[in-house]
């Protein structure tokens, strides 16, 4: 596995799905809603669409877990897995507020090794690969930018979700108020890219998620010095036959703000 050859792909498939989405997102497109009542749009499935058939025929033997896909069980198998959300944030796309990424990963035996985060409103691209740090090309720029996390311990930045903060996310809030200075919210998975650049500082979040919601950004805030854990403490790993993230996770800048 050459994981700079791997993220070099991944970086320009996003850029691709991303056109995509911007394509539809600016056109007077039809919602559908899965079983669940989360929302569906062409935007997802076209970008999923761009995603899935280049790693296809790119790399054949390694597994895809999209959440736009059926899922094959076989994936369990191999030690390779690509994990995709062609559209994370399909509720911010829909309300068109911009707050939408695309995410790919590759797991290598459960750990995401390389990730890769496009916000297509924006054209801010973040991407990492293990043991080679976490970076930030902004705006559509050429130049990177390394990501650090910030070293805080009080005037905290606290991070949540825009759609789906609950009750567990306040009483936390509340019970450390003399150290978090600004509560700020956002969709998908910007909130880790923001802890990851240091505009935010911690980010907890009890509600379900999937692994294609947390595999890219997991790679990129731990390259760039976050602690990224489960709520019980214990390490998220992926290509799972359960695919929901089910004991929620935190991502924070230094493990001093580890409050549970």
């Amino acid at each position: 596995m050459n994981q700079k050859e791997i993220v070099e792909v991944l970086k320009k498939l996003a850029l691709s799905a991303g056109e995509r989405i911007m394509d539809i997102y600016d056109t007077d497109f039809d919602v559908d809603y899965k079983e669940d009542q989360s929302p569906l749009t062409m935007a997802d499935r076209s970008a999923n669409e761009v995603i899935v058939s280049a790693l296809r025929e790119a790399y054949p033997d390694y597994a895809i877990l999209s959440e736009e896909e059926k899922d094959d069980k076989v994936r369990l198998n191999n030690d390779y897995c690509f994990i995709v959300d062609p559209l994370d944030g399909t509720k911010e796309f829909v309300k068109r507020n911009g707050q939408f990424t695309v995410n790919i990963a590759l797991a290598y035996q459960g750990r995401p090794v390389v990730g890769v985060i496009y916000v297509p409103v924006t054209k801010d691209l973040y991407y990492a690969t293990e043991d080679e740090g976490a970076y930030k090309l902004a705006n559509g720029q050429n130049e990177a930018v390394r990501l650090n996390v910030s070293d805080k311990l009080n005037d905290l930045v606290w991070v949540g979700s825009k759609s789906h903060s609950g009750e567990k996310e306040q009483a936390l809030i509340e019970a450390h108020s003399d150290i978090i200075a600004e509560t700020i919210s956002a969709g998908s998975s910007l909130k880790g890219c923001m802890v990851a650049e240091g505009r935010a500082d911690v980010y907890y979040r009890f509600g379900l998620t999937c692994e294609w919601d947390t595999a890219a950004m997991q790679c990129i805030v731990e390259q760039a010095g976050a602690v990224f854990r489960q709520m019980d403490g214990s390490k998220m790993v992926y290509n799972r036959k359960n695919t929901l993230n089910e004991k929620g996770f935190f991502i924070v800048n230094r493990k001093e703000n580890i409050w549970i």
